[in-house]
């Protein structure tokens, strides 16, 4: 083990091809505690108190490496850094400059998350180091042309950083030598009142999101941006979870799995989504320069977690910042080409607090 003033890191295990894998453990002054590793550059978890000051887990995920390469949907993306391309994109297919690109179909007809493997079973190169804000571990890997179908060679670099203020940032950037799509997103599942203990009934979630993209029935957008107003999806003022699955028990998706458009004209910074436990009293605040955020309250997840504690469904809620789903599609939504002679920049900070 070696320690580099609030950062561990130790080797994790291997992965089923042999290749060793590297936990890093961050601390920042006021006890909070994330866990990273370069396999997936994957959020493992992230312990926070409650009001009573007892730390908890509150990300959904796995003891072992060999549990992250298990395949969906025994293994729905924990904690992940999805890319080259989040979401769905229409039959797998996009045109760019002219040319059509064929991508996996792995999510019924549609392509999803990046592929077959992404780059959430990919190997990232790790860098641990201590900043004015707090303990860092930056991620960086070469995702060459043509994988799973994408064009151009790729560079990415995900970089999380624990500060002292309590917040949990991950920042993103990239760069390509050939025109391509790009939309990256963490795909952490959260549960404030602590992994593996029910489901997330009793949070309350309030969204900066005055829109959303209704889907059709294998969850592509139909192109419209439609106000959530007299919708189930109207959470411009808090509401208790549990009430609204109940409301959707009964509907093709058995919850929420949809984008939601935030309440912005540019790509500063701003609030996006407010969650809140009330028994534990922990609340995350989440700040983006993405467009969007995809919710998904954990409709169909049905494995075994930290511990062989069963996460069942609700188990979680993933929020995911990200541009909308099958953009390379849809003239009318925010881009996400990247060009040569540009520099992909995304971040979203988790700030976390306590509530009496």
């Amino acid at each position: 083990m070696s320690i580099l003033e609030h950062i561990e890191k130790n080797q994790w295990g291997y992965t089923t091809e042999g290749i060793p894998v590297t936990l890093f453990t961050l601390r920042n002054e006021n006890g909070i505690t994330v866990q990273v590793t370069n396999y997936g550059a994957t959020l493992v978890s992230l312990y926070l108190p409650d009001k009573k000051g007892e730390m908890e887990d509150i990300i959904l995920g796995f003891d072992t490496v060999s549990d992250y390469e298990k395949p969906t949907p025994q293994n729905p993306f924990f904690g992940a850094t999805i890319g080259r391309h989040a979401n769905r994109i229409k039959n797998g297919q996009f045109s760019l400059e002219g040319k059509n690109y064929t991508l996996a179909q792995n999510n019924n007809s549609n392509h999803l998350h990046g592929g077959l493997k992404g780059f959430q079973k990919q190997i990232f190169q790790a860098t641990a180091f201590t900043t004015v804000e707090g303990p860092s571990v930056r991620f960086k890997r070469l995702s060459h042309d043509g994988e799973e179908g994408y064009p151009g060679n790729l560079r990415v670099s995900v970089t999380y950083t624990l500060t002292n203020d309590n917040e949990l940032k991950i920042s993103y950037t990239a760069t390509t030598d050939k025109t391509t799509i790009i939309n990256l997103t963490n795909h952490s599942y959260f549960n404030l009142a602590g992994e593996g203990r029910g489901n997330i009934f009793d949070h309350q979630l309030e969204l900066f999101a005055n829109h959303y993209t209704p889907v059709e029935e294998t969850l592509i957008p139909t192109g419209e941006i439609k106000s959530v107003k007299n919708t189930p999806f109207d959470f411009t003022v808090p509401k208790i979870l549990g009430e609204v699955l109940k409301d959707l028990k009964d509907s093709p998706l058995e919850g929420i799995d949809h984008n939601f458009v935030l309440n912005k004209e540019n790509s500063k910074i701003s609030l996006a989504v407010r969650l809140v436990e009330p028994t534990s009293g922990r609340v995350m605040k989440i700040y983006t320069t993405e467009p969007g955020i995809q919710v998904y309250t954990g409709n169909f997840v049905d494995t075994y977690g930290k511990e062989g504690k069963h996460y069942g469904k609700y188990s979680g809620i993933a929020l995911e910042t990200q541009h909308f789903p099958n953009s390379p599609n849809q003239k009318n939504f925010p881009s996400t080409i990247l060009r040569p002679s540009e520099v992909y920049s995304s971040t979203t900070i988790y700030k976390f607090s306590i509530v009496n």
